[in-house]
């Protein structure tokens, strides 16, 4: 039995929260850019929660606008998906799942962005979320009246002028757009494009005073870890107890946050907020932001090619492992806490330190350390670059576990042949895809520099860090050492170096 709206009272298990039919009825009131399985484990969990709890009463269209995107499986299944939440608090399993009955319909950009712009007209429509990674928010120069446009921004100009039409530029028309991609000040950032793009397409000054005046532009930062699918085996035994088969099945941990800094007006807006405490509304999220930027995603990105190097396929096994363990919490709270760029208490930091240490080690999530190095260079420019600036204001010694995370991102973006425009690296006979956009000018450096040659021509690249990091006392000497150890030694001797503070001899 698939799982469908016509299939839920088929459903018999004690083991799942399912949708009640009255729920399928409420009005469309969020426009969501993006399908993955970070929005369905986060907000579309908060909004299908404030639903049930009769606090919201509103639904999701969400727009597919990735070229490899399928809405086959939503259409399949009325949007239905199941998030299962896994994992371990104070030593209890928890362990709950829940149908979301929150995604309406979704649309696929490419060939139904008509019915798109049509939502534009929906006086219920209030807000707009989304997710399209920390490379999606960009400016690309182009007509904002193709359909569709190729970039998010312009997507979301050309929504937001067709909404402007629709209702003649009033006020009241104006919406709330939180966006929830992992980079600092995302509104701000998001606005900035829009305003940009809309001046480069010559609209008319009363929309873009509509659009800075009678829109809200929130700055949000997001926490949940939410590796996606099951694997197979558990998949299997997951929809055997459910009593049905579900494509879209979700897998989160319990923990969960959202804080969106915005004023009492986007407090009323985003009344799904008072459904649960995890949503929080204030005027400045600065604290949230880098604490979670810093300490769980600079942890996450900075050991990701270390550990995939090392063999450690998840998360919570190379947190099983001693000497990765030690570099993980070394980094974390050594390292990264002392170079978060905001005053904060220690005690806030190690807090949130310890807590972020603790969902590592869940072990019903896998988090798969491969899936983490997506957009490897953009995530290191905006997540650890800032980290590492600020240390050296600091301290006067070089972070070694940095370095080594810094050394183990360069071999992996060493690719070793080119299939179909994409690029593939190489690790212990198997090939792995480099999903990166900085790929083809990492195979180019490998190509024709030498160890020492290219991490000197990484860190002197200004244009891209923001920064010349070759500057920084010993940085550039001591990721060169550790790069040539993983080279000729393997990252497992380079983590031993580390962790017990060795000389390796290349």
């Amino acid at each position: 039995m698939i799982l469908s709206r016509y299939t839920l009272k088929n459903i018999l298990s004690d083991h799942v929260v399912v949708p009640d039919e009255a729920l399928f009825d409420l009005p469309e009131k969020v426009l969501q850019f993006g399908t993955g399985v970070f929005l369905r484990g986060l907000p579309d969990y908060f909004i299908d929660k404030a639903n049930r709890q009769g606090v919201f009463n509103g639904r999701i269209v969400v727009v597919e606008s990735d070229l490899k995107g399928d809405t086959a499986a939503f259409k399949k299944q009325d949007s239905l998906y199941t998030l299962c939440v896994r994992d371990q608090v104070n030593g209890e399993k928890v362990e709950e799942n829940i149908i979301n009955s929150s995604i309406s319909r979704v649309l696929d950009a490419q060939t139904e962005w008509k019915q798109v712009l049509d939502c534009a007209h929906n006086s219920n429509i209030q807000i707009i979320v989304s997710y399209t990674t920390e490379v999606g928010i960009k400016l690309v120069q182009e007509d904002i009246l193709r359909h569709p446009p190729a970039s998010f921004p312009g997507k979301l100009l050309a929504f937001l002028y067709e909404r402007f039409l629709a209702f003649g530029g009033s006020e009241r028309s104006g919406l709330v757009i939180v966006p929830t991609e992992l980079i600092s000040n995302n509104s701000h950032r998001l606005e900035s494009i829009v305003l940009e793009l809309a001046h480069l397409n010559g609209l008319e000054d009363n929309f873009i005073e509509w659009l800075e005046n009678h829109n809200h532009f929130c700055n949000s930062i997001v926490d949940r870890i939410v590796p996606g699918h099951p694997e197979a085996g558990e998949r299997e035994r997951l929809e055997v107890a459910l009593g049905y088969t579900d494509r879209l099945i979700t897998v989160s941990e319990a923990y969960k946050l959202w804080a969106i800094e915005g004023d009492e007006k986007v407090k009323a807006c985003l009344s799904f907020a008072q459904a649960d405490e995890n949503v929080v509304i204030t005027s400045n999220i600065d604290l949230y932001r880098e604490l979670k930027l810093r300490l769980l995603n600079g942890t996450h990105t900075l050991c990701s090619g270390l550990a995939f190097l090392s063999g450690f396929d998840s998360v919570s096994e190379a947190m099983g492992d001693e000497a990765f363990s030690s570099i993980i919490e070394k980094l974390m709270l050594d390292e990264l806490a002392m170079a978060i760029p905001y005053p904060a208490n220690h005690q806030d930091i190690f807090a949130f330190g310890e807590k972020t240490l603790e969902r590592f080690r869940n072990p019903y999530i896998q988090h798969r350390w491969i899936n983490i190095t997506a957009q490897y260079s953009s995530k290191m420019k905006m997540r650890c670059t800032p980290a590492l600036l600020h240390y050296y204001q600091q301290q006067e010694t070089v972070p070694e576990v940095f370095a080594l995370g810094f050394a183990a991102y360069l071999y992996f973006m060493k690719a070793i042949k080119q299939l179909d425009g994409q690029f593939y690296g190489e690790w212990n006979g198997i090939a792995y895809q480099i999903q990166d956009d900085q790929a083809e000018v990492f195979c180019k450096r490998w190509n024709s520099l030498s160890v020492e040659e290219l991490v000197g021509e990484v860190l002197r690249d200004k244009a891209y860090w923001g920064a010349e990091l070759n500057r920084l006392p010993g940085f550039q000497e001591a990721v060169t050492e550790k790069l040539n150890t993983i080279v000729h030694h393997g990252a497992r001797e380079a983590i031993n170096a580390v962790y017990s503070k060795k000389e390796v001899t290349v």
